[in-house]
């Protein structure tokens, strides 16, 4: 914090990812899984956010140096963090640095963008819904891929099981993707949500399925990943297969006993 307030950022980003290796360092090997580096980039970020508010200084100029300076994706990650706090309040500052995040050559820093805007989405839904979907169109998988593994419905997103259009108005767009990154992320949303709204996701499929685009198809047989645990008959009949195969795990219509 000192080196940051006075403007030392060389040693503040040393320190950055000093106390980055040191929390790691303090999480139980068993849990680093769950609770890995991802997790040390958001406790630190929020921590030198609030901190930095504290003292009053200027947030957004300090997160957008460390952002420029930063070398590595630990370092513009923390700063990516305390611009996602700061966007809280002022979102239209913040959307460049998410946007080059999400297009980096780096997957870690594209894990970042996707993880903390979804702050911003659940704080400014409506304007964030039409940043999405302006991004849908754009010419870089990598953008495409942010925008679905940002609405996916995870713990920070769990409101959209309550309005799944919100986030399914901007999937759509997606829904003949013909990208493998961004077209495997869309199939990995629907199947997510099938966990809480099975019916929702088996309407869906049909409509791909019927559209007769090969990439829908795709989505479509991968958005039943979760399904065909459940009902694999129903999967095969919609998918129009005798089989469904997912990594190790074959599911074959032969297996299951006739109505």
């Amino acid at each position: 914090m000192a080196n940051i307030l006075q403007g030392k950022y060389a040693p503040a980003i040393k320190h950055v990812l000093d106390v980055l290796k040191e929390l790691y360092n303090s999480i139980p090997e068993n849990k680093r899984t769950s609770f890995g580096r991802v997790y040390t980039v958001q406790v630190l970020s929020r921590y030198l956010f609030s901190k930095l508010v504290e003292v009053g200084a200027n947030v957004y100029e300090i997160g957008t140096t460390l952002f420029k300076r930063g070398q590595d994706f630990r370092s513009k990650g923390i700063a990516l963090g305390i611009l996602s706090f700061y966007g809280i309040d002022d979102y239209e500052k913040v959307l460049p640095f998410f946007e080059a995040s999400a297009s980096s050559a780096d997957w870690n820093m594209r894990e970042f963008a996707q993880m903390f805007f979804r702050k911003l989405v659940k704080k400014w839904p409506d304007e964030m819904k039409e940043y999405l979907l302006k991004l849908t169109g754009s010419k870089d998988p990598n953008i495409r891929r942010f925008v679905s593994e940002t609405l996916r419905p995870v713990r920070e997103n769990r409101w959209f099981y309550k309005k799944p259009d919100y986030s399914l108005s901007i999937l759509k767009n997606l829904f003949r993707e013909s990208s493998g990154y961004p077209r495997t992320s869309v199939g990995n949303n629907l199947s997510d949500l099938a966990r809480r709204l099975p019916e929702l996701v088996f309407e869906l499929v049909k409509e791909l399925v019927a559209s007769g685009d090969r990439n829908s198809y795709w989505i479509a047989y991968r958005a039943c990943r979760n399904l065909v645990k459940k009902e694999p008959i129903r999967v095969m009949n919609l998918l129009h297969v005798d089989e469904y195969r997912y990594k190790k795990r074959v599911n074959r219509r032969s297996e299951y006993p006739r109505d």
